[in-house]
């Protein structure tokens, strides 16, 4: 799903799964996160070796782990830029209406959007922050025309990164 709202990992040994019942993470589930975390493709012999476990317990945690929610879905990570993405705007976005109407026709816009790679409603003057990728500015401006077009917004301010300086999906665990 496109759009997603922050959910943060609790740093203490425990964190509520799918059921709702809380789920204790040890430091051999916290070392097997870890590894996945870096490269999801290695084997379950490999990771099992790295963490001074067996194959079928550490398989065992992991199914533990997704049943419980504490890992979602399986993704490759793309080189935007490599694929012809060069282009990165942090969209900050303020609007004057907050009526459920009007918020799920600008999700459901936000959801239709490739281009949208996170989306996070906000505290503060800022509603909204969404990261954009597309080919160049003028895919921006056609994004942007898009979206203003299906929704009515209050303010937009488009920032352009000039550099990406870090990037991760690694928690710190």
């Amino acid at each position: 799903m496109l759009f997603r709202f922050v959910r943060q990992l609790e740093r203490s040994d425990q964190k509520k799964g799918k059921s709702g019942m809380s789920v204790r993470l040890d430091e051999i589930d916290r070392k097997i996160l870890r590894e996945l975390q870096r490269d999801a493709g290695q084997s379950l012999d490999v990771i099992a070796k790295k963490v001074g476990s067996s194959k079928t317990p550490v398989w065992n945690r992991i199914r533990k782990m997704r049943e419980n929610g504490v890992i979602g879905q399986n993704t490759m990570v793309m080189d935007a830029e490599s694929l012809g993405f060069e282009a990165c705007f942090f969209v900050l976005i303020r609007t004057s209406e907050h009526e459920a109407d009007w918020q799920d026709k600008f999700l459901a816009a936000l959801r239709a959007r490739p281009e949208v790679m996170e989306a996070h409603r906000l505290a503060g003057e800022i509603d909204y922050i969404l990261k954009v990728r597309v080919e160049n500015a003028r895919a921006y401006d056609v994004f942007y025309q898009a979206l203003i077009s299906e929704v009515r917004i209050f303010n937009v301010t488009a920032l352009l990164s000039m550099e990406e300086i870090k990037f991760s999906t690694e928690l710190p665990i």
